[in-house]
């Protein structure tokens, strides 16, 4: 049974643990899963938070409340998309509760000048959202996944063709090409809309 599970794709185990979310198979399925997200949620917490303790926290947070979310899964995004806006959200919490906190032994007069101030935080996340939404609009599931995979994960093109499972001379590298060529011209049309 467990080969059987390893040989699924993300999809296909959701599907095997909402069948019965009680059975061997499901806690098998929901395992896999969960497995095989572990090191790349990790890696996009680290990212974010630059705290590897913390990093860590977010990570079982995001596994935790994965595999509660699973029975309910509706599909209505891919799984790595689900995933990632599940770490996108913690690492978010996260970091807005720590600027919270305040540290007495800071003197405000000698912090740096050259932090970004609110208007360049601003900017800069609209500019993000801007660059997801126009990845969500542009490209496959499959292209997606693989210039997330590249891009922030800066995962090599052959580990991104083995995880994707790409046949072919040229694995991943004609797919990222692709993808970037989407989202440039969609961004590009995006930001003339702005102008």
């Amino acid at each position: 049974m467990e080969r059987h599970v390893r040989e699924l794709d993300d999809e296909a185990l959701v599907r095997a643990v909402q069948r019965d979310p009680d059975s061997a198979e499901a806690r098998h399925a929901a395992s896999e899963l969960l497995l095989r997200w572990r090191e790349r949620l990790f890696a996009w917490c680290w990212r974010v938070t630059r705290d590897r303790e913390l990093a860590l926290d977010l990570t079982q947070e995001c596994l935790v409340r994965a595999h509660r979310a699973l029975p309910g899964f509706e599909f209505r995004c891919s799984v790595s998309t689900w995933m990632f806006t599940i770490a996108r959200n913690r690492c978010r919490s996260a970091l807005r509760a720590r600027r919270l906190r305040r540290d007495d032994g800071i003197e405000p007069d000698t912090l740096d000048d050259w932090a970004a101030g609110p208007e360049e935080a601003a900017d800069a996340r609209v500019l993000l959202e801007r660059v997801l939404d126009a990845m969500d609009e542009a490209l496959s599931p499959m292209e997606r996944r693989a210039l997330w995979l590249r891009a922030h994960e800066g995962l090599h093109v052959e580990e991104i063709t083995r995880l994707l499972r790409l046949g072919g001379a040229s694995g991943a590298r004609s797919l990222l090409q692709t993808a970037r060529q989407k989202l440039s011209a969609a961004l590009h049309a995006r930001f003339e809309e702005v102008e």
